[in-house]
């Protein structure tokens, strides 16, 4: 059984860090901690918690370590993306102003038809899928045909409606068959 002693500023931190986030795994690991100082064994604190007590163990050496800063995960930097953040204004500008502005014969972006006209621009190739990482990154969403043309003609709204209101009045008259 491990013991750990916190003072009362220690104990404040982490009930206050422990009560205010969001993070399920933070909030585990400032429970394990509290657990601990309160003299719980490492097995117990480890079922109530749903986890390892080699698990356990680790957050109180991380926050012996590095206090509650120990107890935050840190992520890994990541893949660095393929498209530079200094072309980012150039390619919302293209967004923005469409591919009839940029000399393309199409009426809306793609992101397939984005990555040509960037590599056809600049040179750098990439795939449909790092466009899109790139909008979903400056909260840009591109246009997405339908191609259904006929959408807004009155006559087949006028229809569908009939057709939804018949539909609705013979499930209102209890016409259920099982």
């Amino acid at each position: 059984m491990s013991r750990l002693e916190l003072s009362e500023g220690q104990r404040s931190e982490l009930e206050t860090c422990f009560r205010a986030t969001e993070d399920r795994r933070l909030r585990d690991r400032c429970q394990a901690v509290l657990m601990t100082a309160r003299s719980r064994p490492q097995q117990q604190i480890a079922e109530d918690l749903g986890t390892t007590t080699r698990n356990v163990q680790r957050f109180l050496a991380r926050y012996r370590a590095g206090g509650l800063e120990g107890l935050k995960i840190q992520w890994a930097p990541g893949k660095t993306p393929l498209i530079p953040e200094h072309l980012a204004p150039t390619l919302l500008d293209w967004i923005r102003q469409g591919p009839r502005a940029c000399g393309l014969k199409r009426a809306n972006w793609t992101h397939v038809a984005l990555a040509d006209f960037l590599h056809q621009q600049t040179g750098i190739r990439v795939r449909e899928t790092a466009m899109g990482d790139f909008c979903r990154r400056h909260g840009v969403r591109l246009y997405r045909p339908t191609y259904r043309f006929l959408r807004a003609d009155p006559a087949r709204q006028q229809q569908a409606q009939q057709e939804l209101s018949e539909k609705n009045a013979r499930r209102q008259q209890g016409s259920w068959s099982f």
